[in-house]
């Protein structure tokens, strides 16, 4: 698993292919496609939320150091219930949702940029 998040994390500064600074938080969205209620959540680095029935961690969140309101990544945990094992683990990127995107029936979560 570390193996796979570090390879991603690889990718990531790969695609943006520049210096990436670290956020002191992120902004996230999370749509719940039961109700159609959409979340806007701001989170600081370390720290959890819960929304709905998720549980979200933020481990991380970096953007690229030239344009730092520009494309973000954050490293999550999301937790659905009161299940132990993550239904999502790792880095999303907020220009490529779909490149790692949490495949869940009921919710759908993005990130949206980074704060510093």
């Amino acid at each position: 698993m570390k193996r796979w998040i570090a390879a991603l994390s690889l990718l990531a500064t790969q695609a943006i292919g520049q210096q990436a600074i670290p956020g002191v938080a992120a902004e996230l969205r999370v749509l719940d496609k039961v109700t159609g209620t959409v979340a806007d959540l701001t989170m600081e680095v370390g720290s959890t939320q819960q929304v709905g029935l998720l549980r979200v961690s933020l481990q991380e969140c970096r953007a690229p150091r030239s344009n730092p309101n520009g494309d973000a990544y954050a490293l999550m945990s999301i937790l659905y219930r009161d299940t132990p094992e993550p239904v999502f683990f790792g880095w999303m990127i907020a220009s490529a949702p779909a490149l790692n995107a949490m495949d869940h029936p009921r919710y759908d979560v993005w990130v949206l940029r980074c704060n510093r």
